[in-house]
């Protein structure tokens, strides 16, 4: 484990069941877990669980965020609005792997439409326990945010 805070999580109805299960599988890994919602899977707007989970993250109360809905697009944008938030939609795990040793991702997105869930319970493994490379890479990420 590579945070002691806990992990957030959040997203609208289409990512409900996947949530749900990661959220316990990384209480079963040992990981603490705050869970951002939704809880059901009615139809909700995702806006409305991203943005307290990014500012959350901006506070500096989680070092990550999980975030997932049917397609990853529209948790994506919305997270990415945020200044010192850098969300990345992985679909295999070497872009899970890319995404922390090259951009400093602080949030991983999944699409539960797409993906098997073994396999995102393999991405955020990777995300969780890889580190940022720094070097060359901190400069560009330093030019992210506007």
């Amino acid at each position: 484990m590579i945070t002691n805070k806990p992990i957030a999580i959040g997203g609208d109805h289409a990512g409900f069941n996947y949530k749900t299960q990661l959220k316990q599988f990384l209480l079963d890994l040992g990981y603490q877990v705050l869970d951002f919602g939704t809880f059901s899977e009615e139809s909700t707007d995702y806006p409305d669980y991203v943005h307290p989970l990014a500012e959350a993250i901006e506070r500096e109360e989680h070092d990550f965020g999980i975030l997932i809905c049917g397609s990853s697009n529209g948790v994506c944008m919305t997270a990415n609005k945020h200044q010192n938030i850098r969300a990345a939609i992985c679909w295999n795990n070497e872009l899970a792997a890319l995404a922390r040793q090259h951009n400093n991702a602080n949030v991983i997105c999944f699409a539960e439409r797409f993906l098997d869930f073994e396999l995102v319970k393999k991405m955020t493994e990777t995300f969780l326990t890889t580190p940022f490379e720094g070097g060359r890479h901190q400069r560009r990420v330093g030019k992210i945010s506007c």
